[in-house]
């Protein structure tokens, strides 16, 4: 072990705290956070900053990851294949089209922010027919923290003649949407597992769901595992990705996982999420390295007014994707839904 860190050219004080904390490998610590490293090591921010330093160096001159090459491998997927349209125009113009299908899409933000309403909006979306931007079925929508907001859905079911103007009214009437959302609830991750491996698939094989929203990852890694625990977190961490992965190739489903956040606690976490935020995406580079596209939304210091309706702007950007342009688009939240807004 001592042998392969000094060919990264580390300081023994670097090499000696990872003996300590029996961390072994670069893949080790390409599957932790640079927070749990440091409470792990001890180590100052400096120190870990070159640890991630050299190991992404390393893994680079090995050659691509799995996953980077799973993203090669489903690119004609992203350049061909339809896709699962927001509702709004202008999110769609930013996401070509909506949600890829055939890979996991990441949606990550602070509390509050509008993640869960863009998710219920997909929930609705993916019932439409596919010349309107859906995929005629249904969605499955897993909770894993809190309950899951029916009087939202409600709203967003009521609202919906005014969010798709661009559909014929006869068209959304014949939509019977609540009978077409299945919600699950996972406290833990036992439950998750047996979601993912027996009723979403059974969904899915049926025809009846072909939108799968997680809302949210983080939370049940969060509360499970202490720093301690980090490895058998990593291993369980990619199971849930590798279902996820398979439920989204194999039945050429959309799935969009939530993603709570955490502070930055230096630059070598810039990479994890646009560098002019002070907080990047949860659970660190072993589920970065799984989501084939990461989006972030943000909130912006402006209110914007539509009719009666005040809303705090939002931004969603694209922080990678194979097939998009690291780029954003202002949005808003209306009772009606998540909508871009011109700048």
């Amino acid at each position: 072990m001592t042998s392969s860190w000094r060919q990264l050219e580390l300081h023994p004080r670097i090499i000696g705290a990872l003996g300590r904390a029996d961390i072994k490998s670069v893949r080790d610590v390409l599957c932790m956070s640079g927070p749990d490293l440091q409470r792990l090591t001890s180590l100052s921010t400096s120190d870990i900053h070159q640890l991630l330093t050299s190991a992404a160096e390393a893994c680079r001159r090995q050659g691509p990851l799995p996953a980077l090459e799973l993203h090669q491998r489903e690119r004609h997927t992203l350049e061909s294949g339809c896709r699962l349209g927001t509702g709004c125009p202008l999110l769609d113009r930013l996401l070509r089209g909506g949600l890829p299908l055939g890979g996991v899409t990441e949606l990550a933000g602070e509390s509050g922010v509008g993640k869960t309403q863009l998710a219920l909006q997909f929930c609705l979306s993916v019932q439409y027919p596919v010349q309107h931007g859906g995929l005629d079925s249904g969605a499955v929508f897993v909770c894993t923290e809190d309950t899951f907001p029916s009087r939202r859905l409600q709203q967003l079911i009521t609202e919906q003649s005014s969010l798709r103007s661009d559909v014929p009214s006869h068209v959304t009437k014949s939509l019977h949407f609540s009978d077409h959302v299945y919600v699950e609830h996972a406290a833990d991750l036992v439950s998750l597992h047996s979601c993912l491996t027996h009723r979403v698939p059974l969904l899915l094989a049926r025809g009846l769901v072909r939108f799968v929203a997680v809302d949210s990852v983080a939370s049940l890694f969060r509360s499970e595992f202490g720093v301690a625990d980090w490895l058998e977190r990593t291993r369980q961490l990619l199971t849930v990705s590798s279902m996820l992965h398979y439920l989204s190739r194999e039945f050429n489903a959309a799935v969009l996982c939530i993603n709570q956040v955490a502070d930055i606690f230096s630059s070598s976490e810039e990479y994890l999420g646009p560098s002019s935020l002070t907080v990047c995406p949860a659970l660190g580079l072993a589920w970065a390295n799984q989501v084939m596209v990461r989006l972030m939304m943000r909130r912006l210091n402006m209110t914007v007014t539509k009719g009666d309706q005040d809303s705090s702007l939002r931004r969603l950007e694209v922080v990678f994707a194979p097939h998009l342009a690291r780029t954003g688009q202002d949005a808003a939240v209306w009772k009606e839904g998540v909508q871009g807004v011109e700048s």
